[in-house]
């Protein structure tokens, strides 16, 4: 299993931080860097930016990639443009992750301006798409969301550009695994890990691709601090965000999205008091008082350092590549550092 090391825009991270804290992560052992992507920074240009800081502590760099970009941001031919330019210029140290984004909600696609969508025949579309411009293809395609005629990229990527696909449920875990080269998660359980990693595989064996042969990779949280209550209340507000989201969502948003992910895992009815509270003018750090330890300690970790690695091991069981997301505790590069420093590969 190798390591790598996640870092989002919300630690507020100036370039020369990312620089600087990438190269930490080199010395520590890590194998790659990762980021997500919103509507900051162009997170290809910050995959290329990190490569080029770690190529001084590492001969080569680390590798670099992005879980995951929201389609909804770039075209399949400007994904694909992209990736290959990344790849590129970090001399093939580049994966890239691609999303749905929330686009199986009304809200997401009210947010872009985009009618009703098939999510699962949209995303079939993009890797389909994409992985056939940067293996150098013409391509003639109508699907039901993407239509291309006679489109080929300008340039051919020197190395082979790794394309993965962000999933939770059944449907999307299945089409990965007949289409993806990897399977980026986030928020699961060891349990939850087996259980993707099976259905990953009938993917695999629906296309005819080797079992196991599509990289299962997760974001795994970490936020330390001396004082619990103080990484509790940082982390338990990182997770309520995607376990509460902004508001409780219809049946078939559920299907999709990370409230049927955390259901999937046994946190229906907890998930669901905290609903009625928000409904009856609950306050956010009322919410983070209530929020079940038992769903946030099964799904990252929170505390002193000296439980990090145990726990973090514990939750990586099943994966090709685990990811230290970094929660920092508190504002600042210390409490980035403490997380690196108590997951260190090294150790």
């Amino acid at each position: 299993m190798e390591i790598g090391i996640g870092l989002d825009a919300g630690l507020n991270l100036s370039w020369e931080d990312q620089a600087e804290l990438c190269q930490e992560a080199a010395r520590l052992g890590y194998t790659s860097v990762w980021t997500p992507e919103g509507t900051g920074h162009d997170s290809f240009h910050v995959c290329v930016h990190r490569w080029n800081a770690t190529q001084q502590v590492v001969p080569d760099g680390l590798m670099t990639g992005i879980a995951v970009s929201p389609v909804a941001l770039r075209t399949p031919v400007a994904m694909a443009m992209a990736g290959a330019t990344a790849s590129d210029l970090t001399r093939g140290h580049f994966v890239m992750g691609i999303g749905s984004g929330g686009l199986y909600r009304q809200e997401g696609q009210h947010t872009y301006g985009l009618g009703r969508i098939p999510v699962v025949a949209l995303m079939r579309d993009y890797l389909t798409t994409i992985k056939g411009l940067l293996n150098g293809e013409t391509l003639n395609y109508e699907g039901k969301t993407v239509t291309l005629h006679g489109v080929r990229l300008g340039i051919k990527p020197s190395f082979a550009v790794p394309v993965y696909l962000g999933a939770l449920g059944p449907m999307m875990l299945r089409l990965g695994g007949e289409l993806a080269d990897g399977i980026s998660l986030n928020w699961c359980t060891p349990e939850q890990v087996a259980w993707s990693r099976k259905l990953v595989n009938e993917g695999e064996f629906r296309s005819g691709r080797e079992k196991s042969s599509v990289v299962l990779s997760e974001y795994i949280r970490v936020c330390i601090d001396d004082d619990v209550k103080v990484a509790r209340r940082a982390f338990v507000r990182a997770l309520m965000n995607y376990a509460l989201g902004s508001s409780v969502p219809s049946d078939s948003e559920r299907a999709l999205g990370y409230r049927g992910h955390f259901e999937r895992m046994g946190f229906a009815d907890a998930l669901s008091n905290l609903d009625d509270m928000r409904n009856n003018g609950a306050t956010e750090d009322s919410l983070i008082d209530a929020f079940p330890d038992e769903l946030a300690t099964q799904v990252g970790y929170f505390g002193p350092a000296s439980g990090a690695g145990a726990a973090f091991r514990s939750l990586a069981q099943g994966l090709d590549v685990a990811i230290v997301r970094v929660v920092a505790a508190r504002p600042g590069l210390d409490s980035v550092r403490d997380v690196m420093q108590a997951c260190n590969p090294g150790l």
